[in-house]
């Protein structure tokens, strides 16, 4: 198993060398070169076993022997061990074929801890195998970072650097950041938008010259093995409703699209998948592109829900890239006219993300009516971005005959303002973080400016 650019670029890398690296030299986004399948037994073995096991037989192929089968199993064990829940994404059916898949049961109450908790773990093991230390730098739009900072604040060999946008998180996601008090844990808010804090990672690692020699390494959705552990939640919920012997539909709140990008993996791996529908909140760049092939920027919007407000999907261009048959040529010119201007997709690759890709966008009243209306059928209270995918898998979907699993990408109690807002009362932290509020905060405000932040980086990594 070997990893090329979605630019067509950058040399090939091993899983070792991917993980390592993140961002590809020529600026794209490494890929499996070839996709490893799960035959229809395969895929009927894994019914009734453990999560653990199951993210094990699926990520193998990935892994390609670079950590052997009794260490991978440890570290996959040991990642799943720190959730609330035994079946670490357990299923909550809504209606008679919609069902909600719980992706919030980890440390930090979001979905990210999903591939988070082992990602900490590889980077750790490689590190130490190699006698290397290594500099994390990472966006977030909320939840990431948390879940970061989480997956590696007990890491040996890793500093971790997480730029959050300034006032722009819950205050719930600002505190689990910046309440880690580890010694190789550094919180910088921007003042800016996520894309700006985006901008600047992505800058940083195109050219690591601040550090010194020091290794830079991605811990946001650039980095592959993030994908390769969230296909693993498809293919145990699927297989938990009947795969293969029948088909499920999924519904996926978007913004970075990372998230969707592992389903459609899992798919391709053979999972039996009807259709995909996008949720989205007002910063809804992917259902403009898939409805109208409006493939362009356009302003920021503050949302309810605010691990979607994003301008610039990074991993659509995964997505690009299989759309347009591989040719990393074509989608590095599609990238870079969309940097300048409005641009349209070709119609060949258009009309192959619509057979299986359908969306849906909402806007701030909608995700409060949609919280107020779940909760009256269902007793659930909803987070906002889940809110979304809610109603987008009610409104998109194609056959209600398939049942739906609509991705719970985080716990209430993390967007509380917005939970307020609809009409409750509150939701409450679970035990563990029922003091947060209360902890101490440790972050520094720094401009959107990369000099200002590399400097910073520079200064302070151990």
């Amino acid at each position: 198993m070997r990893y090329i650019s979605t630019r067509g670029q950058a040399p090939a890398l091993s899983f070792e060398e991917v993980v390592l690296t993140g961002m590809a030299s020529d600026g794209g986004l490494y890929v499996p070169e070839t996709i490893p399948t799960l035959g229809h037994d395969e895929l009927a073995a894994m019914a009734g076993l453990s999560y653990a096991e199951i993210a094990f037989r699926v990520m193998r192929p990935y892994v390609n022997g670079e950590i052997d089968d009794d260490t991978f199993r440890e570290l996959v064990r040991d990642a799943y061990a720190t959730f609330s829940h035994d079946a670490v994404v357990p299923l909550n059916q809504l209606d008679a074929n919609h069902f909600l898949l719980e992706l919030f049961h980890g440390p930090t109450l979001a979905f990210k801890d999903v591939a988070l908790q082992l990602l900490g773990r590889i980077l750790d093991h490689f590190l130490k195998k190699r006698g290397e230390r290594a500099v994390i730098m990472g966006a977030t739009s909320g939840d990431t970072g948390s879940a970061a900072i989480e997956g590696c604040r007990h890491c040996d060999n890793l500093d971790i650097f997480i730029l959050h946008p300034h006032n722009r998180v819950s205050e719930v996601q600002r505190r689990q950041m910046t309440t880690v008090l580890a010694d190789n844990v550094f919180n910088v808010a921007i003042e800016g938008n996520f894309d700006d804090a985006q901008a600047m990672v992505k800058a940083s690692f195109a050219d690591q010259g601040f550090l010194e020699g020091t290794r830079l390494v991605a811990v946001n959705s650039i980095n592959w093995a993030r994908i390769m552990a969230q296909v693993v939640y498809y293919v145990a919920s699927a297989v938990a409703l009947g795969a293969p012997h029948r088909e499920v539909s999924f519904c996926v709140p978007s913004a970075n699209f990372g998230n969707v990008f592992a389903g459609y993996i899992a798919k391709r791996m053979g999972l039996p998948v009807a259709q995909f529908v996008i949720a989205t909140n007002a910063n809804d760049i992917l259902h403009r592109t898939l409805c109208d092939n409006d493939f362009s920027k356009q302003a920021l919007k503050a949302t309810l829900a605010p691990s979607m407000d994003i301008v610039v999907s990074s991993n659509f261009e995964r997505l690009l890239f299989e759309a347009y048959g591989r040719d990393g040529a074509a989608v590095k010119a599609l990238l870079e006219r969309f940097q300048h201007e409005p641009t349209a997709l070709a119609e060949a690759p258009l009309a192959t993300l619509r057979e299986s890709f359908a969306s849906h966008s909402v806007d701030d009243a909608t995700i409060l009516e949609v919280i107020r209306e779940a909760h009256h059928r269902t007793q659930e209270i909803l987070d906002p971005h889940t809110a979304t995918g809610y109603r987008a898998a009610e409104r998109a979907r194609a056959d209600a005959t398939t049942p739906m699993i609509t991705l719970a990408t985080a716990h209430p109690a993390k967007f509380a303002e917005a939970v307020v807002k609809a009409g409750f009362p509150g939701v409450p932290l679970p035990p563990h973080m029922d003091d947060l509020l209360e902890r101490e905060e440790r972050y520094t405000v720094l401009p959107a400016e990369l000099s200002a932040v590399q400097a910073f980086v520079a200064e302070n990594r151990r």
